[in-house]
């Protein structure tokens, strides 16, 4: 675990509404040195804070409207070569294990309900898969974000930190 402060915050809020900002333009918006900077994304990268840089598609703008969550529940001992099967498939957006009846809980994405069917179909049909029980999202009112969790994680962290815990051991 990496403890963070507002500083880093904030380098992470700017970097989520603008991924393609550079190192001076970074500096200028916080206020700080160029260098301080660099070295704060090259420790958030390094420590897998940050795992990259990607941008954010709009899937129905793409003809991807329909987007549904299935849980599926899997024959015991079947869960890797189900999740690996999954990886084979294009419309599925990200995988989750989970607790509880379902063993998986399954993003996907299709241009039509007819789509949507033969996904669920396929994904069904997967050895291992024995039961699926699916929710269309109709809407998407708060989309996958982490700044506001990061904001509350450091709102009394400061701006700055001392060595030792800049090195996470202290």
């Amino acid at each position: 675990m990496i403890s963070i402060d507002r500083l880093d915050a904030s380098l992470l809020k700017l970097l989520t509404d603008d991924p393609r900002a550079g190192v001076m333009e970074l500096a200028a918006r916080l206020g700080v040195a160029r260098n301080t900077i660099a070295s704060r994304m090259r420790r958030l990268e390094e420590t897998g804070v940050v795992t990259g840089y990607r941008p954010d598609v709009d899937l129905p703008t793409l003809g991807l409207p329909v987007q549904a969550f299935v849980g599926a529940e899997l024959e015991q001992g079947r869960i890797k070569d189900v999740i690996e099967d999954l990886r084979g498939v294009p419309e599925v957006l990200e995988v989750h294990t989970t607790t509880g009846r379902e063993d998986l809980l399954i993003r996907i994405a299709a241009p039509s309900h007819e789509e949507l069917l033969h996904v669920l179909e396929s994904i069904l049909g997967l050895d291992g898969v024995a039961h699926t029980t699916t929710t269309l999202a109709l809407t998407t009112p708060v989309k996958y974000r982490t700044q506001p969790l990061v904001d509350h994680i450091t709102r009394e962290a400061g701006h700055g930190r001392s060595a030792a815990s800049y090195r996470g051991d202290g």
